[in-house]
């Protein structure tokens, strides 16, 4: 308990504000008076705790949870979830959602004028091994358009939950992609002042982690808090 209560602060402008006025949402939802830091009681510092049995052998193939193929390209995302010390963070709960091949979700709120996938629904979960390793099979996502600002739209991007070993270390963060154009467009990824934290969140292609004839693969190691910590999503 004392390892949790002692975490270092994140670095100044390794996470995102919470006003960006680029990012129109938030000028609604971001605070107006200074936050008060209120003491962490012993349920923030120990729970929730996830088990095994919650994750099914196929949520975290995301292309074989249905009868048929998913359309698009299909990409490994592989990682290792670790706290500020680069120390493992074993068992714990990894959960991901994200668009089909085309930019879209499978949500009713979702109206983009793009195809849905009917072997494809985009979430999936798994829970990190002994060395805090997670892997998931699913399809590269598409761009689209959200209606900021004119004409913007969101970078391809997986979206990830994790919950660490407790409230404490929760993290929701966004996944992006190497060498995509729409980066320095985005005002999302761009809320995060620092450009070295900001390159956290952007996975790297790696040939290790490649299927031949299958599948890209791409790592995006998770640092769950400290000064090094993923920022979060906002």
């Amino acid at each position: 308990m004392s390892d949790l209560a002692s975490f270092r602060l994140p670095k100044l402008g390794s996470q995102p504000d919470y006003l960006t006025p680029a990012y129109t949402s938030t000028v609604k939802r971001s605070p107006t008076q200074p936050l008060i830091l209120l003491p962490q009681s012993l349920s923030e510092l120990t729970g929730p705790v996830f088990g095994h049995e919650r994750v099914g052998k196929l949520d975290h193939d995301l292309t074989k949870q249905h009868a048929g193929e998913p359309l698009g390209e299909r990409i490994i995302v592989a990682g290792r979830v670790m706290d500020e010390d680069g120390k493992p963070v074993p068992n714990t709960l990894v959960e991901v959602w994200q668009a089909n091949a085309a930019g879209r979700y499978q949500h009713k709120r979702d109206t983009h004028d793009a195809p849905l996938d009917p072997n494809f629904t985009g979430t999936g979960r798994t829970m990190t091994d002994e060395e805090g390793n997670y892997r998931f099979l699913t399809i590269r996502p598409g761009a689209y358009p959200w209606r900021n600002h004119v004409n913007a739209w969101r970078p391809a991007h997986i979206h990830f939950s994790l919950f660490g070993h407790a409230f404490a270390t929760r993290l929701v963060t966004q996944m992006y992609f190497p060498g995509d154009p729409l980066l320095a467009l985005d005002p999302i990824y761009n809320s995060v002042p620092d450009v070295r934290a900001r390159e956290r969140m952007i996975s790297t292609f790696e040939l290790a982690l490649t299927e031949p004839e299958y599948a890209l693969g791409f790592r995006f190691d998770i640092v769950l808090r400290g000064r090094d910590a993923t920022p979060m999503e906002k």
